[in-house]
C-alpha cells in the first residue's frame, strides 16, 4: 500500500508540474461552464439590437419606439433618415432592421376614425433564418397589436409587413462554415506556432540557427508559407465537403475572396503563435497559453453561434478578439456579398498581424542562452 501511495504521489507531483496537464483538468472545465453558462443562461433574456429608421417623427412613432424600448427584449438603435435601409442592412450585414414609414400617424388615425381595416405598414428587413430576426418580428408584432387595440379596438390600423434582405437560398450551413474555416486558421496556426517557438527556443534551435545563413525573416516567411498552403487546402477540402454533402453554396468570387481572408488570417494567427511562443519558457507553457487564448476566441468570436445572440458584455470581449475580425470578414465575404465590410474586417487583421509580427519579432531572439 505504501509503495502504491508513494509511486501515486509521486505521478501526481509530476503530472501538476506538466501545465498542460493542470490547464485540461482545472482551469478547462471552468473556462466551458463559465463561457456556455454565460451564453446559454441569457438564451431568451439578453437584449438583442434593434436598428429602426423613423420616417414619420411623430408623437405615435415615438411612443411605438418606447414601447419596444420598454418590452427589454430589443434596444432600439436609430438610422439616419437619409439611409435606403434595404442597402443599409446589407452594408452592415445585419440581421434585423425595421422601417417606420412617412405618414404613421395621419394615416394611423385616418383609419381609426373611419373603424376600417389597416391603413399602414411597418416593413421588418433582415434574414428571416436568423433567430434574432425571429425575435424581433415577434416583439414588433406584439407591440403593434397593443398598439392597433387601442387605437381601433377592433379591425388593425397598422400592419407588420417582412422583406427578406439576405441573398436568397442560403441556409444555416452556410453562416456556420465561415466560422468553422476561421477556427481551423487558428488552430493549425496560432497553436503549433506557439508550440514551435517555445520548443526551438527550449531546445536551442534558434542558437543553431543563428549559425546558419538563414535569416529571421526567411525561416518566419517559410513557416506563414507552410501554414498559407495547408489552410488554403483545407479550405478547398471543406468547402468542397460542404458542396458535396449538405448542398453549401459558394461562388468563385465568394471562394477567392476567403482564400484572401486565409493568407492574411494565417499572417495574423502565426504572427500571434509567435508572439506567444517567444514569451514562454517551453512548450508545455505554450499549450497551456494557447489554450487559454485560444478557447475564448474559439467560442466567443462567433465560429458556432452569432454574436449578436450573446449578452454585450460578451460582445464586448469579442471585439477585442482577432478571430472576430476574420470570422466576420469572411461570413461578409462568403454568405452576405458585403464587401465593403469585408475589406473593414480584412484591414483590421492586416494591422493586427502587423502588430503581432513586430512585436514577436522584437521577443524572439536566435542568440537564446
Amino acid at each position: 500500500m505504501k509503495k502504491l501511495l508513494a509511486e501515486t504521489f509521486t505521478y501526481g507531483k509530476q503530472y501538476l508540474r506538466t501545465r498542460i496537464g493542470a490547464f485540461f483538468t482545472f482551469i478547462f472545465p471552468v473556462l466551458l461552464i463559465l463561457l456556455f453558462g454565460a451564453v446559454f443562461t441569457s438564451v431568451g433574456t439578453s437584449t438583442i439590437s434593434l436598428p429602426v429608421q423613423d420616417k414619420d417623427g411623430s408623437t405615435l412613432s415615438h411612443l411605438f419606439l418606447s414601447s419596444l424600448n420598454d418590452t427589454g427584449v430589443v434596444k432600439v438603435s436609430m438610422v439616419p433618415d437619409t439611409e435606403d435601409l434595404q442597402s443599409y442592412v446589407r452594408a452592415n450585414s445585419l440581421s434585423v432592421a425595421l422601417l417606420i414609414p412617412a405618414g404613421l400617424e395621419a394615416n394611423a388615425s385616418a383609419c381609426a376614425a373611419a373603424n376600417g381595416r389597416y391603413c399602414t405598414n411597418l416593413t421588418l428587413y433582415g434574414d428571416p433564418s436568423r433567430s434574432t430576426y425571429m425575435v424581433a418580428q415577434g416583439v414588433v408584432e406584439a407591440v403593434v397589436e397593443q398598439m392597433n387595440f387601442a387605437l381601433t379596438a377592433r379591425n388593425p390600423a397598422i400592419k407588420v409587413d417582412s422583406r427578406q434582405v439576405v441573398v436568397e437560398g442560403f441556409t444555416a450551413i452556410d453562416f456556420f462554415l465561415p466560422g468553422i474555416v476561421g477556427m481551423t486558421v487558428m488552430v493549425s496556426s496560432m497553436y503549433f506556432m506557439t508550440g514551435l517557438c517555445a520548443e526551438y527556443r527550449s531546445r536551442k534551435y534558434f542558437k543553431l540557427l543563428a549559425t546558419t545563413t538563414l535569416t529571421k525573416a526567411e525561416w518566419l516567411a517559410s513557416r506563414f508559407l507552410w501554414f498559407s498552403m495547408i489552410l488554403l487546402i483545407s479550405l478547398a477540402l471543406t468547402v468542397a465537403a460542404g458542396v458535396a454533402l449538405w448542398n453549401v453554396h459558394v461562388t468563385l468570387n465568394a471562394f477567392a475572396a476567403a482564400s484572401v481572408f486565409i493568407l492574411a488570417g494565417t499572417f495574423m494567427l502565426t504572427s500571434l503563435g509567435m508572439l506567444l511562443g517567444s514569451a514562454v519558457k517551453d512548450p508545455e507553457s505554450a499549450s497551456a497559453v494557447a489554450n487559454a487564448i485560444g478557447f475564448p476566441m474559439m467560442f466567443l468570436s462567433g465560429s458556432f453561434w452569432a454574436l449578436e445572440t450573446t449578452p454585450f458584455y460578451l460582445q464586448a470581449v469579442a471585439k477585442v478578439l482577432p478571430l472576430t475580425y476574420l470570422n466576420s470578414g469572411l461570413r461578409d465575404s462568403m454568405v452576405y456579398g458585403n464587401m465593403n465590410g469585408a475589406l473593414v474586417n480584412l484591414a483590421v487583421v492586416v494591422v493586427l498581424g502587423v502588430v503581432f509580427f513586430v512585436l514577436g519579432s522584437k521577443l524572439m531572439s536566435w542568440k537564446e542562452r
